[in-house]
């Protein structure tokens, strides 16, 4: 092992040990810090309905405008409709009526290589890893890519030396360099996680949508994901949404909570301007089972 290699794990292991600290004056003094100017728009939702079997509208009236660089937290309770709404964010799902708009452009229309180019622009991150449990993190990490291959290119996972070290960059970055060559069935819930973030980071994203990505872990795995996401979003300017259930992690890393409730935007506010009253109109009877 050599000696950089050490450090890097001291400094990693300093992170993943920490455990939950609401009072983290720093975290909250900037995530609640009002800006003095508006960042500009990078998505816009208009007008949004989501409707499936027997006409039931599981998102109605969605009017949002998430903007560069925010780290936004969505919350409510189950069934809310916010997996719904994040992947109605890069089409996976189209809604049955409204506009999306990504960069002024409206994404509801696109299709093939042009909805291809959209959905590298706007990395997932998902509860359950989605991750090809059988090949290595390095593998799965390089994956993020595929969308910008041709099919030859993908089948034979061509890919070049600058792509390679660009993987390897940013899973050093993530604190698991040691476990590069292992296949992810060999790992735990958090190490996967930070793999699922970094096949994110490496398709160079303008936004990254994390659909619970803390929901399996335990409380020493979610703080480490949660300072890697606050990391990435202040380091590089992406633009980072996250939903969550837990409404304290929520206000100690969002700058800007949403909250839903069946189906709908009933809370939309600078987390230092959230009062109880409001997440209790999110939540209702439920709210005792999501504090922390």
């Amino acid at each position: 092992m050599t000696l950089n290699t050490k450090v890097r794990e001291e400094e990693h292991k300093k992170v993943a040990d920490v455990v939950f600290d609401f009072d983290n004056a720093e975290l909250l003094e900037e995530s609640n810090k009002p800006e003095a100017k508006l960042k500009p728009g990078i998505m816009k939702l208009k007008d949004i309905q989501k409707s499936y079997s027997k006409g039931k509208k599981v998102l109605e009236n969605i009017n949002l405008e998430i903007r560069k660089g925010e780290f936004v937290s969505i919350i409510g309770p189950s069934g809310a409709g916010k997996s719904t709404l994040l992947r109605l964010m890069n089409k996976m799902i189209e809604p049955s009526e409204g506009s999306i708009h990504f960069e002024d452009k409206d994404i509801i229309p696109m299709k093939g290589k042009q909805l291809r180019k959209v959905r590298t622009d706007i990395g997932m991150v998902f509860q359950h890893y989605n991750l090809v449990e059988r090949l290595t993190v390095f593998e799965n990490v390089l994956h993020g890519l595929l969308g910008n291959k041709n099919p030859i290119q993908g089948i034979f996972s061509l890919y070049t030396e600058e792509e390679k070290q660009s993987a390897i960059d940013i899973i050093t970055e993530l604190g698991i360099e040691e476990h590069m060559y292992k296949q992810c069935n060999a790992l735990s819930g958090g190490q996967k996680q930070r793999v699922g973030i970094a096949r994110a980071l490496i398709q160079e994203p303008k936004i990254i949508l994390c659909d619970e990505p803390i929901a399996s872990l335990d409380p020493n795995a979610s703080q480490t994901i949660m300072k890697y996401l606050h990391n990435i979003c202040k380091d590089r300017g992406i633009t980072i949404i996250v939903n969550l259930h837990q409404i304290e992690i929520a206000k100690l890393y969002a700058e800007r909570i949403i909250g839903l409730n069946n189906g709908k935007v009933v809370c939309d506010k600078l987390t230092n301007q959230l009062s109880d009253e409001e997440i209790h109109q999110i939540y209702g009877s439920g709210i005792d089972e999501i504090i922390m």
